[in-house]
């Protein structure tokens, strides 16, 4: 298992927000956290990734406890997209991914070896960058943007990647675009996936599967066929609504406020 949750718990005060979350991933799969708001998904992924401390529990990376280990080990096997990222000034986007190799180097290490420089390029070519590397990243588009973010968490050569909310500000179009190539590199490289969605549909299209979460406690886990039932969204969303069959898979019609 390449990432376990034991009896996790947490949040930012004395109570915690996140409650005893037991759940483990396989290697290649991809989870979606969804909930309604205040439900304790981005803080479940802070635990994850490190930014917050456990207040009780346990998060095992390759069955090493997540927090006990130097930073620049964990970085070489997990990476964070975050929901919001500050835009560095005056950094072109191949400059900007080549930050992913940092964790790879020693303190003592400037410069970029062969073998770093060819991972950077694959990296920006996984995410079709390839026209964009001498630009500012500060010109990009919104898309485009989380493109070479994308790239500078690839380069780390992850086993297990977190994105919190990253199709958010996004238009339909870049949606699409940024959750095909997220699913390419989760068939092609079995990259283990972890994101935080919003919208339901997108969710069930992509995921392998959801976990339902309700005032920071797991509702259920499972499929998205055994997970989003009417009974279920009604419960964790207030929301009736209606399953519906279709080509790219299940989707979710909202009727009503509960």
């Amino acid at each position: 298992m390449p990432l376990e949750l034991e009896n996790l718990s947490g949040g930012y005060t004395v109570l915690p927000i996140v409650k005893g979350v037991n759940l483990s991933l396989e290697t290649g799969e991809w989870l979606s956290l969804v909930g309604a708001n205040g439900s304790g998904k981005s803080t479940l992924l802070k635990l994850v990734s490190r930014i917050l401390l456990p207040q009780d529990g346990v998060v095992l990376l390759d069955g090493k406890a997540i927090h006990s280990q130097p930073p620049n080990l964990v970085a070489q096997k997990l990476a964070l997209l975050p929901q919001q990222q500050p835009v560095p000034a005056g950094l072109t986007v191949r400059q900007l991914v080549s930050l992913g190799r940092t964790p790879h180097q020693q303190w003592w290490q400037w410069e970029l070896t062969g073998n770093d420089r060819e991972i950077v390029e694959s990296a920006i070519s996984k995410t079709q960058l390839e026209k964009f590397g001498d630009r500012l990243v500060e010109n990009l588009s919104g898309g485009e943007r989380q493109r070479a973010f994308l790239a500078l968490a690839l380069a780390q050569e992850p086993k297990v990647l977190l994105l919190d909310e990253p199709t958010t500000y996004l238009d339909i179009n870049y949606q699409l675009q940024l959750l095909e190539l997220l699913k390419n590199l989760n068939l092609q490289q079995q990259l283990t996936i972890v994101t935080v969605l919003h919208e339901l549909n997108l969710a069930a299209r992509y995921s392998s599967r959801i976990a339902l979460l309700k005032q920071g406690q797991l509702w259920e886990v499972g499929t998205p066929e055994n997970v989003l039932t009417s009974d279920n969204i009604a419960e964790v969303f207030g929301v009736e609504s209606i399953i519906i069959n279709t080509p790219v898979g299940l989707q979710v019609c909202a009727i009503a406020a509960v």
